[in-house]
Order: C-alpha cells, then structure tokens, then sequence
C-alpha cells in the first residue's frame, strides 16, 4: 500500500479578511486531501486571526506563518515552498485568496503533474483571452507583457505571469530559490523560466481568470516595472540547479 500524495496549497495573503474564511472552506470541500498555508504579510485588517481561529476546526490541515509587514509576493512564496519541501508535500500549489484561482481547478492542475508535467500553469492565454470583469487596458497589459517574455526568454508559454500553478517536488528541490531574485509579479516569470531551462515540462492548462470580487487588487506601477527589466537581466543569467551538500 502506497501513501497517497500529499497536496499543499500556498494562498499569500494581505488584508483579505473578506475572502479568507470562504477559500479556505472551498479548498477543503475539494476531494483529495488538500492542505493549506498561509502566509500573511501582518495583514492589520485581521486576516491572520480569522485563520488562526480556524485552525481547530481543520485540525493539522491548516497552517499559517505570519510575517511583520508586506515583504513581496515572491519572498512569500519563497518562504511557503521552504516550508513544503521541509515537511515533505509532494506537489505544491500557488492560489490567489480572491477567488480570481477557482479551486476548483486545483485538480486539474494535479493532474496535469500526474501526467508528467514538472509545472503546470493555469493559463489564461493559452486558449484564446479567458479574463472575466478586467478593464480592457489591465488584460492588455498583461496579454502583452507574456508576449514580450515570450520574444525575449525564448520560452513557449503563453501566459508568463500567471500566478496559478502547481509544481511537483522534484521542480522545487532542484531550483535554487535562494538565487531567485525577482519579488513581485516578475517573480512568477522567473519561476517559470528557471523551471524550463533546468529542463522541467510546462503545461498549460486553460482555466477562466474572474477578478477579484472583495479587497483591493496589490498591482502596481513598480511591480510591473521590476518584471520588464528583470526579464532583459533574466536572458543573460545561467541557470544552475540546487547545490546538493
């Protein structure tokens, strides 16, 4: 008899004290086993309390690293991926906590591991534009800015930036996350582009992207800056896999 797998799902969060409750909830009622964690980024709406007050409810399956202030997107994920990897999940999973990541997609994304894929993406781009209540200028911009990591990074993927994903273990053993420098929405390219020229498979799976209903998006100017000249850095980077000692 073999153990079954064990799913982890990272949901990075900052004041979202309106969502919390309702994807965790919808992450549990999934079959299969999932796990949470959580890392908060010192949310002062309560976010971190709303979650520590579930935890006996959803005994050992739900878990929270709470850090003291907003320290970026990728060094949050960063941080969750150590935590995996440390306490022994087999595939780990990146979601969004605004519902924009249906949970129910998360099986799809499994097993499209299962089937031998080292990431699998859940692409918007990838089967036509499949955006829902974005404003027209925000989808372009992100449309285009997968095109233009396309044409530089010379990776076929259709949509670079996305933020919904999961990953075998033997993808985030062999990256070395230390080396990963990008922290905002540059950091989910790098993750991609490392994964591919260390010779993992991508897979695209198409999923619908619906805009966030409840908070505030976290998008910004700076961050969209650091992804366009990260990726012109990112070209001429050698890529090595985790030194093992």
């Amino acid at each position: 008899m073999t153990m079954e797998d064990r799913k982890l799902v990272i949901i990075p969060t900052y004041n979202e004290k309106e969502n919390i409750e309702r994807i965790i909830r919808k992450v549990f009622s999934l079959d299969g086993g999932y796990e949470i964690l959580i890392i908060d980024d010192g949310s002062p709406d309560g976010t971190a309390s709303i979650v520590n007050g579930l935890q006996t409810e959803f005994n050992g399956r739900l878990n929270i690293i709470q850090r003291k202030g907003k320290l970026g997107l990728g060094t949050a994920y960063i941080t969750g991926f150590k935590w995996a990897l440390a306490n022994g999940y087999d595939y780990i999973f990146e979601m969004d906590a605004d519902f924009s990541h249906d949970p129910d997609d998360l099986p799809r994304l499994l097993q499209a591991c299962k089937e031998g894929a080292g990431v699998a993406i859940g692409s918007r781009y990838c089967d036509g534009i499949s955006v829902v209540n974005w404003p027209i200028g925000r989808i372009m911009m992100s449309y285009y800015a997968s095109k233009y990591v396309r044409t530089v990074l010379g990776i076929k993927i259709y949509d670079c930036t996305a933020g919904f994903k999961c990953y075998t273990r033997e993808v985030l053993d062999t990256i070395d996350l230390d080396n990963i420098r990008m922290k905002g929405y540059g950091f989910q390219i790098e993750m991609k582009y490392t994964a591919a020229k260390l010779g993992f498979r991508i897979t695209e799976v198409p999923v619908i992207f619906v805009n966030r209903k409840a908070g505030t998006s976290k998008m910004s100017g700076s961050i969209f800056g650091e992804a366009f000249w990260g990726v012109l850095k990112l070209r001429f980077r050698c890529i090595k896999p985790k030194q093992s000692h």
